[in-house]
């Protein structure tokens, strides 16, 4: 009987022209505390159903109708979930009429306690008619039923609405537009971008606000006290 042969394992030897990298991997960036509250609660990022969907919250900088930061944490934008997929559901029909566009996220769900800061800002001012009271309930954006909207390019240069996001006044009204243009406080073109929009929204299920035409409910108050938790 022939022996039997037995293999010897074979040891791999790193050529030595070869250079291992050892750089450490870039870890992922990690949420802020509101954002994780938010996902405890339930709500969901935009970006993990639609990553397409632009997002620059305003309250994360200065440069809003306060005049100061109220979200000191937070970057993303979350909404309730019927709310997050009825958002999917605007860009994907913007992207089927508009191909060159999308949606650019200014506010989204916002916790309450952010509400009372913004709420205190301006209760003695003329701009209280613009912010809900949370004594009274708060607005539906406590409910991440609400989103601050616009279109830009796929560069994210917003389009040209006739007054910036958070514009306390009549020229940002979507119910006297043509007259707006007629007095020249809005262009045609402005006019064109907001109808545009509200097409977008409204074909998934949103409702304009009066008084703002960034602003989108996905259902009525009554509804979302009704049936809906307020973020904490």
């Amino acid at each position: 009987m022939s022996p039997q042969l037995v293999k010897e394992p074979v040891t791999k030897v790193a050529s030595p022209h070869v250079k291992r990298d050892l750089s450490p991997i870039p870890k992922a960036r990690s949420l802020s505390a509101t954002a994780k509250s938010l996902a405890r609660q339930g709500y969901t990022n935009i970006k993990d159903i639609d990553p397409s969907i632009q997002v620059s919250l305003m309250y994360s900088r200065p440069d809003n109708f306060c005049g100061e930061i109220l979200y000191d944490d937070l970057c993303e934008a979350y909404l309730h979930p019927k709310a997050a997929q009825a958002l999917k559901k605007a860009q994907e029909y913007l992207k089927s009429i508009r191909p060159d566009l999308s949606l650019k996220v200014y506010d989204a769900a916002r916790p309450m306690h952010i509400q009372q800061k913004m709420w205190d800002k301006v209760k003695n001012t003329r701009k209280y008619f613009y912010v809900s009271n949370p004594a009274h309930g708060g607005g539906m954006h406590n409910y991440g039923m609400a989103v601050d909207i616009t279109l830009c390019t796929l560069k994210g240069d917003t389009l040209n609405m006739g007054t910036k996001i958070d514009y306390m006044g009549s020229a940002a009204h979507i119910d006297k537009e043509r007259s707006l243009v007629a007095q020249g406080k809005i262009s045609r073109h402005a006019l064109s971008n907001r109808l545009l929009l509200r097409e977008v929204m409204r074909h998934a299920g949103w409702i304009p606000l009066r008084t703002e035409w960034w602003h989108f409910n996905l259902c009525s108050r009554v509804t979302a006290r009704r049936y809906y938790k307020v973020i904490k």
